[in-house]
């Protein structure tokens, strides 16, 4: 699919209308974009110039973690250059004239499926995954496959002229999905965002420490000596060692803040590797 690229569309992993091309509009409004495979896929296209920018899932209220997206931040040469939030609504929907009795399986990302779990056990259907929630309603609607459902979003459910049988099927109404923007080079230094967020900053980033007692500790000691918040800490294989681990961060403060950027530099001394994967205004009313 990456032939199909130009260098001016927005890349996302799904079909139109997932959830992340709800992030590439949420982000950048209507502009060119471009679905593909995965996300590895959409990584390749940023790093090789293929596309400008790219949204990424990162994390979502429910499900938590996209650990994957994590592992594809230190594997390519990408920004972080800012977030977006998208509110998650799931729907069941399925052929037109369809009847609820009717239908036996249904189909979504894994995600999605463990998002609807309190729904989906009041009837006996077979439960399938599929790689994208839209791509459920496109498969059920390229195979006009009867008896037959997909869990999605309602836009996507009308983009693939499907009939929704139930409304909100959610087990959180307001569940929600923040999404990372990434990008290189100029890319980096223009996101159309910007000027419609509000002053406060958000640093991601990651670190490893030698596998020994107090380590941790003396890392994490550099940011509360300043009084820099971290509002999330999670771990992660190394992949350098079995059970060796980096740690991702997320600070509330820009990478140049001077109380930061201190901490940051101190943290080297404590620290077998420390990178920097972006700092960036945070979406407004984070």
């Amino acid at each position: 699919m990456l032939a199909q690229l130009t260098n001016t569309a927005v890349a996302y992993a799904g079909e139109p209308g997932a959830f992340a091309e709800d992030a590439v509009l949420a982000a950048f409004g209507d502009v060119a974009r471009a679905g593909l495979g995965g996300f590895h896929e959409v990584f390749e296209a940023v790093e090789a110039g293929n596309a400008p920018a790219g949204v990424v899932p990162i994390e979502n209220l429910v499900g938590g973690t996209v650990r994957e997206n994590y592992d594809l931040l230190l594997d390519h040469a990408v920004d972080v250059v800012g977030e977006v939030v998208v509110p998650v609504r799931l729907c069941l929907a399925a052929l037109p004239g369809s009847q609820l009795d009717a239908i036996e399986r249904v189909y979504s990302h894994s995600q999605a499926l463990s998002q609807a779990e309190r729904f989906l056990r009041t009837r006996p259907w077979t439960v399938l995954t599929t790689y994208n929630t839209a791509g459920a309603g496109k498969l059920i609607a390229d195979r006009d496959e009867a008896g037959a459902a997909a869990v999605l979003s309602p836009r996507a459910a009308g983009l693939f002229g499907l009939q929704v049988l139930v409304d909100d099927v959610a087990d959180e109404p307001d569940n929600r999905t923040r999404f990372l923007v990434i990008g290189t080079g100029e890319s980096a230094d223009r996101p159309p965002w910007r000027e419609s967020v509000g002053p406060d900053r958000r640093t991601i980033l990651v670190f490893g420490v030698r596998n020994e007692p107090g380590t941790l500790l003396g890392a994490l000691r550099v940011f509360a000596a300043r009084n820099v918040n971290l509002s999330k800490l999670e771990s992660r294989p190394s992949r350098q060692g079995a059970w060796e681990y980096v740690f991702w961060v997320d600070l509330d403060a820009g990478a140049d803040d001077p109380a930061c950027a201190a901490a940051i530099d101190e943290l080297r001394d404590h620290a077998t590797m420390v990178r920097v994967l972006g700092s960036y205004r945070k979406p407004a009313g984070d």
